[in-house]
C-alpha cells in the first residue's frame, strides 16, 4: 500500500496536488494553518492512495513524498 507524506510547513496552499490526484483524496486542511500562514494540503483517506505520485511530481515546493 502506498503512503503519502506531506511536509506541511513547506506548503504554500497552491492546490496543484489537489487538481492532479486521480482518486481525489488530496485535500486542503481548511482548519489548520502552517507557520507560513497557509492552509496545507493533506490526505485523509490514505487507504485509497494508488501511489501514482502525480501530487509529488507537480508540487513546486517538494512538500510531498510518496512511499510504495
Amino acid at each position: 500500500m502506498a503512503k503519502v507524506i506531506f511536509h506541511e510547513e513547506r506548503c504554500k496552499g497552491c492546490k496543484l496536488c489537489v487538481t492532479v490526484c486521480p482518486k481525489k483524496i488530496v485535500i486542503m486542511k481548511s482548519d489548520k494553518l502552517n507557520q507560513k500562514g497557509f492552509h496545507p494540503a493533506g490526505v485523509e483517506e490514505m487507504d485509497k492512495c494508488i501511489g501514482c505520485a502525480f501530487c509529488a511530481t507537480i508540487c513546486p515546493d517538494c512538500v510531498i513524498e510518496v512511499e510504495k
